[in-house]
């Protein structure tokens, strides 16, 4: 009689692929497209005089995102470690050109876009990526130093201290967070002095509550996430009308379409405050769907990297582990900040905000994903990782 390991294994030979993770990603897909659409239609004929303009540029990016995700599964992930330092120090150097007046594209007195003519690109988001896979990089070359700390550990430090100023500059905090996420959780994860977190944990309250204090307008938002109606004109704008949708959402919603805060009233409704809208429209159990969406995406995302380590696949498996991180770290402030549990970051939702870069680095890291479960279940059945076609050399 089989047990159950057994069955899961068989289970697990007989597809080439997750086949459950790719659900999840085509329903937040799909769900990101009807919400793009509905929060923006107002938007759009008042700026653009065309009710789908954003509804076309974001099918237009998933589009991309999956053309580029296609061809990112085609690389092995052995050939990605080998391009993980060349892919961060590019990052780091279009972190640097957004800095150049005339050459990066200031929006609202934030510099984050390099214009390509057509769209713009932001390299915040290619950072996250970048970030991940030279994260699970270095963690595998300095495994053999991980208790020592000025060997280890402060290298990454500084490296990563270099970016976070660079993105501060712009300024992003929200990716300045979500990257020190993604570095200290692969190095955790990786094995590193727990002790050396320990210090960390104490450290960076006080570090974030200095770069805070150092600027005026994260006060603004630190006091309006406070009490959001005390200013509800000003510094509590965003939140107050974010709060106003998710109350007028009740259980089920006033409808699809039927939103009021998206006619004008709540800024950014179609990128960063879309899940207010789905609250809403949808109400509660909306909102829910789209939790327990990314709550499965995650189960799967770590589920893979326990499976690589398990074939000895370090690389791999701190690079699925990176991706669940990132995703789900994003997904949790922005769904905080909609929600007022969290002060306001310019962070979308990863999969259904509107934002070109974002959709198209999220779907390649899917792919990146379903690469490693592709290249795993390959091993399980006593198969190459490699295989013609498949970016075999």
């Amino acid at each position: 009689m089989l047990n159950v390991a057994s069955l899961n294994n068989r289970r697990l030979s007989l597809s080439e692929y997750d086949e459950l993770l790719v659900w999840i990603v085509v329903a937040l897909l799909a769900l990101g497209l009807v919400m793009v659409y509905s929060s923006s239609i107002a938007i759009a004929e008042a700026g653009r005089s065309q009710a789908a303009y954003y509804l076309i540029r974001h099918g237009m990016f998933v589009l991309v995102g999956l053309v580029l995700g296609v061809m990112a599964f085609q690389v092995p992930v052995q050939n990605l470690q080998k391009m993980a330092p060349y892919l961060f120090v590019l990052g780091v150097v279009l972190l640097m050109l957004v800095l150049i007046p005339g050459v990066g594209r200031e929006v609202n007195g934030s510099r984050r876009w390099l214009s390509l003519f057509v769209v713009n690109l932001q390299p915040s988001e290619l950072m996250k990526l970048f970030a991940v896979l030279y994260a699970a990089d270095y963690t595998v070359r300095k495994g053999m130093l991980k208790d020592r700390l000025f060997k280890a550990f402060w290298p990454m430090f500084l490296i990563m201290a270099l970016v976070g100023g660079l993105l501060l500059m712009e300024p992003d905090m929200g990716a300045f967070v979500v990257i020190c996420v993604i570095a200290l959780g692969t190095l955790f994860l990786g094995g590193f002095n727990i002790k050396v977190f320990g210090g960390l944990v104490i450290a960076l309250p006080f570090a974030f509550g200095g770069l805070i204090y150092s600027a005026p307008y994260r006060m603004k938002r630190i006091m309006g996430f406070m009490d959001p109606f005390a200013d509800s004109f000003g510094a509590g704008y965003q939140l107050s009308h974010s709060l106003i949708a998710f109350g007028r959402g009740e259980w089920l919603g006033v409808g699809l379409g039927a939103s009021v805060e998206k006619l004008f009233y709540l800024p950014e409704a179609h990128t960063d405050f879309l899940l207010a809208v789905i609250a809403e429209e949808l109400g509660v159990f909306g909102v829910c769907a789209v939790i327990a969406l990314f709550a499965g995406l995650l189960i799967r995302a770590f589920a893979i990297g326990r499976q690589a380590a398990f074939l000895d696949r370090l690389f791999a498996a701190l690079v699925a582990q990176g991706i669940a991180l990132w995703l789900g770290v994003q997904a949790m402030i922005n769904i905080g900040v909609n929600m007022g549990v969290l002060p306001t970051k310019g962070l979308t939702l990863p999969f259904l905000s509107y934002g070109g870069s974002g959709m198209v680095v999220n779907c390649v890291a899917v792919a990146i994903l379903l690469r490693i479960d592709w290249e795993n279940r390959r091993l399980m059945r006593g198969q190459p990782a490699l295989a013609a076609g498949f970016g075999a050399g």
